[in-house]
């Protein structure tokens, strides 16, 4: 999978391109399966987060597609696809369960689950606004 670093993220999608907008804090690239679903990881200290070593990028942590037929579960390790295994509904639901803890946790309040139902765009634009507030 090779990487762009964007502003924007583009209306259509090539396969098997990763574009990360440092601008909106997000990677988004389409599902690693073949399905052709758009794939929006947020960037953030309660979601994902990614590393480049000048050549390949990674995403941390993996990426499961649980609300897509496919059901793919995948990482993104220096920019190749690694499959990872499936998950049964209790541990997607476990998964889910300890991701809200982990927002609710850094945020301090229930805005970690509303955070989850704003668009990256807007919370990444959000993020800048209360950065600027801040200083």
């Amino acid at each position: 999978m090779r990487h762009e670093f964007v502003e924007c993220v583009p209306d259509q999608l090539d396969e098997n391109v990763l574009y990360i907008s440092m601008n909106y804090a997000t990677a988004v690239h389409k599902c690693a399966c073949g399905c052709g679903r758009e794939v929006v990881t947020p960037l953030s200290p309660t979601d994902w987060s990614f590393t480049f070593n000048g050549d390949a990028v990674s995403l941390d942590h993996s990426i499961g597609n649980w609300s897509f037929p496919c059901r793919s579960h995948y990482f993104i390790e220096m920019s190749r696809i690694v499959w990872a295994g499936p998950m049964s509904d209790e541990e997607i639901a476990k998964g889910r369960a300890w991701d809200v803890a982990r927002k609710t946790g850094h945020f301090g309040t229930a805005e970690a689950v509303e955070m989850k139902a704003v668009s990256p765009a807007t919370r990444g634009a959000w993020k800048k606004f209360l950065d600027w507030l801040k200083g």
